[in-house]
């Protein structure tokens, strides 16, 4: 009798409770319908757990709101609020769905603040919170029918997955809306959304005025945002749907490249965007990205008219006007106000009576950001997109825009912003006068220059003639300098280095040889003095007349070591002393030639005793272990003990050169990067070395640090130790040689 009461009791205490549940909720599923209510202390869980909404109260705020957020990331992260024009007062709110199956929050009245405010077929609904943070309200016996969610009514945040609806009939679409302040949730000021108008672009505005905008959208990346390349969560995320809907909308929508990340941008209050991804190990929001994030990328900084330039400081002229254009107000511009911009020197002829010759022409401007207000005219080839534009008297300017096509614009040239990577083409339209004049001024100055060029040509021919021996005599001069000239420092010419290094500080007291004496000490680049070819140009072993042996590194006009690789060599080299480095001795510049003199190599590279089963002999054990030596040595004297610290990029048994006694010494400089030594990683959107010794993250996301170097060192060990390639796996179930060795912790401790 005891236990069957005891049983009772127990059903009937689940039945009150049950009730109970039924009538305030207790809700921690991910949905609810008309029976259920949220009150304060409840809340609604996406399946996966990542998102929760609930009643909560802003920092330094008694006022209630309903709001969505990350469960269990702290502090408190809100990415949607409900009521944020109509704060509950106190505690006795509540979010429920109404009787026509609205979604609703009610006072402690009973009075509706907020709601949905749509019309369900039924009010047979349901509101669902899915694990993307979308809460949606569908009908209960259909889910896949819905009549209102969040995604569409977004606050300050967009999400993954969230669609914003792009529509040119619609005009601008200021989805995103920031909050007043950090504890007040109402609308801000500041808006941020879709201009669908000619080439769709991200703006953010300041009431009604523009405040940054992400430049034209080329269907790979927003054009005014170039560095957008070096970050592969950008270049995976943005997405344009296809086809249109049936009145013309698309939407803009974006997608982590890791759907386990919790990715999220954001209007800051003050009308900075930002990005952030959430880090799971440190339990922090890592800032990707902010815009503007630098002077110029506020809107038409310098002006109608006007070029930006973040390169250059802002006291010394960061702006500049178009080429044809000067400063509607001089006086401003000395003083360094640059708002008024800029207007045109000379008017444009078109619809005028013109003399024979002043047309309108176009000068071109490379590495800009487009400016804004363009047209897109169904046109993808520079000729008829120019055509266009000289036809219509109101056109400025035209650009062909890789994916998007023909641009033109009409109104005036603002916000324009040079970049020093990326960027396109624009061409602007100018006064014939302005080109350089008419025809028939330009057939008389042809005239004239050929005349004169004449005769400076024959002038030149008799000089050569009459001094013939005694530049003969000074040029083989030239072919007698030495090695011991070179360690005497004797500068035979100071003009190349300037070319090479222009303001560049601390330059190195390099010496500069002539052609002909390179040539001479190489016999005149003969086939047998070849030691190998590459990339850059070819190799030559050279002897100067002491007997002494050099290395030549003779760059091909085809070379992809291009004059940036070259200055690299030089600055970075010439100031380095080390046993494990190779040593610069002087280089060569004249005309197209650019030479590089190193101290000379007898075993030539690493690589062809490692890879080469006659020679693999020639390094026993201890010769290896002696190799790996010294590489470390040399390149922990780059990280840590040179005068600078520099990240190589490119190590690799090739780079690595033997000397007569085998020591090992760290060559090719072209790649490498000085840090300051408070800096520990750079980025970079030209990621340059060789596949299979690139470290993940920079062959993917173009970061490089001293764990760059050090990867490339550890495939090098491998390779020295196995006498396998990195690269002869291709094709194989292993794919790299770090594929193929393997760690054991059974029977097996490892294998090569």
């Amino acid at each position: 009798m005891a236990g069957f009461n005891r049983n009772l009791t127990l059903v009937t205490t689940l039945l009150i409770f049950h009730q109970l549940c039924s009538n305030v909720s207790c809700s921690t599923s991910n949905s609810f319908t008309r029976n259920h209510t949220i009150r304060e202390g409840d809340s609604l869980i996406s399946e996966d757990e990542s998102f929760e909404l609930g009643f909560f109260t802003p920092k330094n705020s008694t006022l209630r709101y309903v709001g969505i957020w990350y469960k269990n990331i702290e502090p408190q992260t809100v990415v949607w609020v409900a009521n944020r024009e109509k704060p509950l007062l106190d505690h006795k709110g509540a979010l429920k769905i109404a009787d026509d199956g609205n979604l609703v929050i009610v006072n402690g009245q009973n009075e509706t603040i907020w709601s949905t405010n749509v019309e369900p077929e039924s009010n047979n609904t349901v509101a669902v919170l899915f694990k993307t943070g979308d809460l949606v309200l569908c009908s209960d016996s259909d889910r896949r029918k819905w009549y209102w969610e969040s995604f569409n009514n977004p606050t300050d945040t967009f999400l993954p997955g969230m669609r914003v609806r792009v529509n040119p009939s619609l005009g601008e679409n200021r989805a995103f809306i920031p909050w007043k302040s950090e504890s007040d949730p109402s609308p801000g000021k500041y808006s941020m959304g879709i201009d669908p108008v000619g080439a769709l672009e991200i703006v953010i505005w300041e009431g009604e005025k523009r405040k940054w905008r992400s430049g034209p959208w080329n269907s790979a990346i927003f054009t005014g945002i170039p560095d957008m390349l070096r970050f592969t969560n950008y270049i995976y995320g943005f997405k344009l749907s296809s086809p249109p809907d049936r009145d013309g909308s698309v939407y803009f929508t974006y997608v982590a490249s890791d759907s386990s990340d919790f990715l999220r941008f954001w209007i800051r209050p003050d009308g900075v965007e930002e990005q952030f991804r959430w880090n799971k190990d440190i339990r922090n929001w890592n800032l990707l990205q902010w815009k503007p994030s630098t002077e110029c990328e506020k809107y038409n900084r310098c002006g109608n008219y006007s070029v930006c330039d973040d390169s250059k400081e802002f006291d010394s002229g960061k702006c500049s006007c178009i080429d044809g254009f000067e400063p509607v107000h001089q006086d401003q511009w000395n003083n360094r106000d640059f708002s008024g911009g800029c207007q045109r020197r000379v008017p444009l002829n078109c619809n005028q009576s013109l003399v024979a010759g002043q047309e309108d022409g176009f000068t071109v401007l490379k590495g800009i950001k487009v400016p804004d207000f363009g047209s897109v005219v169904l046109h993808n080839n520079s000729e008829t997109c120019k055509d266009v534009c000289a036809r219509d008297c109101s056109c400025k300017a035209y650009a062909l825009v890789v994916g998007i096509g023909c641009m033109i614009w009409t109104r005036d040239l603002i916000d324009m912003e040079h970049f020093e990577r990326g960027g396109n083409s624009i061409n602007i339209r100018l006064a014939g006068s302005k080109l350089g004049g008419g025809k028939e001024n330009s057939t008389l100055w042809i005239i004239v220059f050929s005349v004169i060029g004449a005769f400076l040509l024959g002038l030149c021919i008799w000089i050569l003639w009459k001094f013939k021996k005694s530049l003969k005599a000074f040029l083989w001069k030239k072919k007698d300098i030495t090695v011991s000239d070179i360690i005497e420092n004797r500068d035979y010419s100071s003009s190349p280095i300037k070319v090479l290094v222009g303001d560049q500080v601390d330059t190195p007291d390099l010496p500069i040889f002539s052609f002909d004496s390179v040539a001479s000490a190489t016999g005149d680049f003969a086939e047998e003095n070849k030691l190998g070819q590459g990339g850059f140009g070819t190799v030559y072993k050279g002897n100067f007349s002491e007997g002494r042996e050099i290395a030549v590194k003779r760059l091909s006009g085809k070379s992809k070591q291009g004059l940036e690789e070259f200055k690299n060599e030089i600055l970075l080299i010439a100031k380095l002393q080390h046993r494990n480095l190779v040593r610069l001795l002087g280089c060569c510049i004249e005309d197209n030639e650019k030479m590089l003199l190193y101290e000379y190599m007898p075993n030539k590279s690493l690589d062809r005793f490692l890879f080469d089963e006659s020679k693999q002999g020639s390094l026993d054990w201890r010769k290896r272990w002696e190799v790996i030596g010294g590489i470390a040595r040399g390149l922990l004297y780059l990280h840590r003990d040179s005068r600078l610290k520099i990240i190589h990029r490119d190590l690799k048994a090739s780079n690595i050169l033997l000397d007569t006694e085998m020591n090992p010494k760290i060559s090719d400089f072209g790649m490498a990067r000085i840090f300051n030594y408070r800096q520990d990683h750079a980025n970079t959107i030209r990621v340059v070395g060789t596949y299979g010794y690139m470290a993940p993250e920079y062959a993917m996301e173009g970061i490089f640090s001293e764990k760059s170097d050090v990867y490339s060192f550890g495939v090098l060990i491998l390779e020295i130790v196995s006498g396998r390639k990195n690269v002869s796996f291709r094709g194989t179930d292993h794919g790299s040689l770090i594929g193929y060795v393997r760690l054991f912790s059974l029977t097996i401790n490892f294998q090569v």
